[in-house]
């Protein structure tokens, strides 16, 4: 076993014994990035995960460092001046902000997701599909390890107006018991799992009581089986954690681990398959997702060794993500084209059970919008979409094409193809009578 968890932040990861093989220039990033952008790392992701012998190109590092590319070259040199010259801390942080104003702090307009009841604006709520809600509660809005890609970076960043948490569990009650189409409660953050078992259970037991019936599922999104799998076998509350885990299965609920893996590396260790069985023996489910990023997972055969890696060891593959268009997304966003070919060309190499997978799928505005190819129609190169889920559940599934444009990283960039000057879905937009049908 590693040490007992021990955290890294700008404050002193100069500690960390590897780092002293690093380059100045890495360190330099390390110093600026690391002023903007959220950083935190720990004693198991430094001592079981990178490789420190491949600095250079190590996945995991790259996960959980600031690299200099992951702001744009005026941003780091500003900064970099700054703190040359040892400018006064008010200044510096204005500077900050400023940057950080600039990375689109706020994308698919999340803010568009917050409900109310009675009046009250339910600043950790979120609920965009009809089916399912996010819970956002205010003792996990941290994680283990800060994710450099995150696009929920402002949580970690003092931006205090854009951060969505709130404790008031009957506050959420009240609303679940208004809207009764509600199935699924997802609770997620920073990471539910960085709660002790108690704070925990306090937001979950209310959901068990029988006038949450038409609560079906609850879901946990969390990246702590990558970065600290002793959550479930090693911490004080894990056995509390996970007598927690087995009465929501017993209490007929469904419960889904929503994991974070982005790389084959974090499936590898006895510690995260020892966590791994001892969930699923709880009767709780697995399923796995990540986006696609370069400089850390865009190849085929990573995908495809990631996800047998996951059916190995009976988690479910569930999503591939394109990276949010917000924070470092220039260092790891990617054209959708390429994008879709990293998904196919792994897909193609796997079974059927992993097949369970569903991508690349981009989070935006009015839904989840799948990449489903680029092909040739009426002559013209399109791209053909279709919503996973949507705003309106009635686009859902329903084929749309967007212009082929080989640069766009994300939907904003797309344009609809064959002269339309709208997507079927946009306000304004009129319908044929094939769409009309489409819709019934």
């Amino acid at each position: 076993m590693t040490n007992p968890f021990k955290t890294y932040t700008l404050h002193n990861y100069k500690t960390i014994p590897q780092i002293a093989a690093l380059s100045d220039e890495m360190i330099e990033a390390i110093e600026v990035v690391g002023r903007v952008l959220p950083f935190k790392t720990n004693n198991y992701v430094i001592n079981e995960l990178i490789d420190w012998t491949h600095i250079d190109n190590d996945p995991i590092f790259t996960l959980t460092f600031p690299r200099k590319g992951m702001l744009e070259r005026r941003d780091y040199n500003v900064v970099k001046k700054l703190l040359d010259k040892g400018a006064d801390q008010e200044i510096l942080d204005k500077k900050i902000r400023e940057i950080r104003m600039g990375l689109n702090p706020n994308p698919a307009g999340q803010e568009h997701n917050i409900p109310e009841v009675d009046n009250i604006k339910l600043k950790g709520v979120q609920h965009k599909y009809a089916e399912t809600v996010l819970f956002f509660p205010s003792q996990g809005q941290t994680c283990h390890a800060f994710c450099s890609f995150c696009f929920r970076w402002p949580q970690f960043s003092g931006m205090l107006n854009l951060k969505f948490a709130m404790k008031e569990v009957d506050l959420l009650a009240q609303y679940l018991l208004k809207n009764d189409k509600v199935t699924d409660v997802l609770f997620t953050g920073g990471d539910p799992m960085t709660m002790s078992a108690g704070v925990l259970a306090s937001y979950i037991n209310v959901l068990l009581q029988p006038e949450f019936r038409n609560i079906h599922t609850i879901r946990i999104g969390t990246k702590v089986l990558s970065y600290w799998p002793y959550r479930f076998t090693k911490d004080k509350d894990c056995d509390e954690l996970l007598a927690l885990f087995e009465k929501i299965v017993k209490e007929g609920k469904n419960l889904a681990i929503q994991a974070h893996f982005s790389h084959p590396v974090e499936l590898k260790t006895d510690a995260v398959k020892e966590a791994i069985k001892k969930i699923k023996a709880t009767g709780a489910q697995i399923r796995t997702q990540s986006p696609v990023l370069k400089n850390i997972n865009d190849k085929p055969e990573i995908w495809a060794e990631l996800w047998r890696r996951q059916v190995d060891l009976g988690c479910i593959p569930y999503y591939m993500f394109v990276a949010r268009d917000t924070g470092a997304k220039r260092y790891f966003e990617l054209p959708l084209d390429k994008c879709w070919n990293i998904f196919r060309r792994a897909y193609r190499q796997v079974s059927g059970l992993c097949r369970t997978v569903r991508g690349p799928s981009m989070s935006c505005e009015p839904g989840k919008i799948q990449v489903l190819g680029v092909q040739e129609v009426k002559g013209e190169k399109v791209y053909v979409l279709r919503f996973l889920q949507g705003r309106n559940a009635k686009w859902v599934n329903i084929p749309f094409f967007a212009k082929y444009n080989p640069k766009a990283t994300w939907f904003d960039q797309l344009e609809p193809a064959f002269g339309e000057e709208k997507f079927f879905f946009e306000k304004g937009k009129e319908r044929s009578k094939a769409n009309k049908i489409l819709f019934e």
